[in-house]
């Protein structure tokens, strides 16, 4: 396929190529899964996000901020839930700190009422990806549903999956779980 120098530098910037030399699976390079449940067959422009340093998860809200090591998450008080993952086709069972537990000891409201019900958190992994909770959502007092930030899998450490990974109970795809937990943020829609 012959075309002319603009398209040849349209196409290329584009990241596209020349057609003839690609096949269509090369026309849109994916993105290795981040989260557990990333979209597959999203392209690497859409997706991209800068990778995080390593360390202990960062938990940010309202101008205070504390760090949790993998030592200090272990002696809190945990929670163990036990959960389908459509991707591993098995339930699960996970034990770690409810996040709320961790919210509040930022000063996160724990009865949450009017402008309160704005509030949500943004949880990303070091890969960069990253999903959304309202405040509603992780609040036990509002849903009866467990957010953790599990620190074990059926009793043994996450492996690739860690230190510390988010856990949903109540979802039916585990689309809004992080691995390899690096910051949440708590922010206001206002």
């Amino acid at each position: 396929m012959r075309m002319g120098v603009r398209t040849a530098v349209f196409l290329l910037g584009l990241g596209l190529g020349t057609a003839a030399a690609q096949t269509p699976a090369q026309n849109q390079p994916t993105m290795p899964m981040g989260g557990m449940g990333q979209m597959e067959g999203m392209t690497a422009g859409a997706m991209k996000k800068p990778v995080l340093p390593a360390g202990p998860l960062k938990i940010v809200f309202a101008g205070k901020s504390a760090e949790w090591t993998t030592a200090a998450l272990a002696a809190l008080p945990h929670q163990t839930v036990t959960v389908y993952n459509v991707h591993a086709k098995a339930n699960q069972t996970y034990s770690g700190v409810p996040l709320f537990t961790l919210l509040r000891q930022l000063g996160v409201p724990e009865t949450q009422h009017g402008k309160d019900l704005r509030l949500y958190v943004v949880v990303e992994g070091a890969d960069g990806y990253e999903a959304v909770y309202s405040l509603a959502e992780i609040n036990p007092d509002l849903r009866d549903t467990t957010v953790l930030v599990a620190d074990t899998l059926d009793g043994k450490p996450l492996g690739e999956s860690g230190p510390q990974q988010l856990i949903a109970t109540g979802e039916k795809r585990p689309a809004r779980w992080v691995r390899n937990l690096a910051r949440i943020r708590v922010l206001s829609a206002d």
